[in-house]
């Protein structure tokens, strides 16, 4: 095992050469097979763990970028300001003003959700609700859940006159579906990735601007289909 000067200088060269290393690269460039000595030596210069994949990837604290979501990745690794899938959807769902579907956060997270979503429901840490259905996950707190769910109930059925759309909106929206092109482009996904961001927009103004410029809801963007293999 490295002492702390050497450690500290090889885990910075490591992350110098990639952005997210494993265990087995801390393992070699530390020269030891200790967990423990590896972890405390992380903390000695700040590190992040992964979302996704179980949390077995780490990088260093002054590395990730964070989007306006709070997220980061590099390639398929997922990291959150918040540090666990736990603590993100806490976050995210809490203060959300329409709550989230599952279907909505995995798109947003790039990872299945649903039995963490349930285990937070079941230790009271957020609540559930049945919406069109399927379930809305929402605040723990009764009132403010039902806020949320009003606000969606509101979002869903809204009907906005072409005229009423602002260009910063319509700029928004299809931007936004853009971003969205590595999944599938639903009008719900964009209106919650919107919300999520706290841009101010229905569905049913995201439903406008897709009938407005051709957007095809529930298939690949153009800009998806190029980064698609063939």
């Amino acid at each position: 095992m490295l002492d702390a000067v050497a450690s500290a200088q090889a885990i910075q060269k490591l992350f110098r050469r990639t952005p997210v290393a494993d265990l087995d690269a801390l393992y070699e460039v530390l020269q030891t097979r200790s967990r423990m000595s590896v972890f405390r030596r992380l903390r000695e210069v700040g590190y992040r763990s992964s979302y996704t994949h179980a949390g077995r990837y780490y990088t260093l604290e002054a590395i990730p970028r964070f989007d306006e979501r709070g997220l980061w990745f590099h390639q398929d690794v997922g990291f959150s300001r918040w540090g666990t899938l736990t603590a993100t959807l806490t976050e995210w769902v809490e203060t959300a003003p329409l709550g989230f579907t599952h279907e909505e956060l995995e798109g947003l997270l790039h990872l299945r959700v649903h039995n963490t979503l349930l285990g937070l429901v079941r230790a009271g840490r957020l609540g559930r609700v049945r919406f069109l259905g399927t379930y809305l996950y929402a605040c723990a707190d009764a009132g403010r859940a039902a806020a949320q769910q009003a606000r969606r109930q509101a979002a869903q059925t809204g009907e906005v006159a072409p005229a009423a759309l602002p260009p910063i909106t319509v700029i928004e929206v299809l931007a936004e579906a853009l971003q969205a092109g590595r999944v599938r482009v639903r009008a719900e996904l964009v209106a919650a990735r919107l919300a999520a961001r706290g841009v101010q927009v229905t569905l049913a103004q995201v439903t406008q601007v897709f009938e407005q410029f051709g957007v095809a809801a529930g298939k690949k963007t153009a800009r998806a289909s190029k980064l698609s293999p063939a």
